[in-house]
């Protein structure tokens, strides 16, 4: 008897059609800047204070993780950026390693609460802690670009390297989603001293 393999889960893939985010100058103004005074809950049960990381740092923001059993939004695969966040998370958990030795600390951030990310955090076997803006704070504080859907109110997928607190680069839009992480490590590789 063949064996008929699992189906794929269709949370940690995504089609090869999404449409394509274009650069719309959001973040423009990220680069240079302090990050901000302000502290976010970690799934590790802590508050981190991201203007007080020290070293080097990427933070990630991400729209949402979707999870088992729950619809995700109406046409969220055709809004540019929006599908492709757990392939996201993933890849920074399958090469964390490769960051260690660089001493650079990992991050990812969305506006889900603490709980929601916990699951995922769970669930997918994340090895770096995820950051909950859910009061939109750090949102608000860097006016990072947002959308909503289904009220819902979300960031669009960016990528910030920090050096001591300062963006020293901003990845967006980022695309596709699971090549972000390797495009941050070779930025890295080339830029820091």
């Amino acid at each position: 008897m063949q064996k008929i393999p699992p189906a794929p889960d269709v949370l940690l893939s995504f089609p090869d059609d999404l449409p394509v985010p274009t650069d719309d100058g959001a973040c423009e103004h990220l680069q240079n800047r302090l990050m901000p005074d302000v502290s976010l809950k970690s799934t590790e049960d802590q508050e981190i204070n991201v203007s007080q990381l020290s070293g080097w740092n990427v933070i990630f923001c991400y729209p949402m993780t979707g999870r088992p059993g729950f619809t995700i939004p109406e046409g969220w695969a055709q809004i540019p950026g929006a599908a492709g966040c757990t392939p996201q998370v993933c890849s920074y958990r399958d090469n964390l390693a490769a960051f260690k030795p660089l001493g650079v600390g990992i991050y990812g951030v969305s506006t889900q609460t603490t709980g929601l990310q916990r699951e995922a955090v769970n669930r997918l076997a994340l090895t770096y802690p995820l950051l909950s803006d859910a009061d939109f704070s750090l949102a608000s504080a860097l006016k990072l670009p947002m959308f909503e859907i289904e009220s819902l109110k979300l960031i669009k997928r960016l990528t910030l390297i920090l050096n001591n607190g300062e963006i020293k680069k901003c990845f967006y839009p980022v695309y596709p989603p699971d090549k972000n992480v390797a495009q941050v490590m070779d930025w890295l590789l080339k830029n820091q001293a």
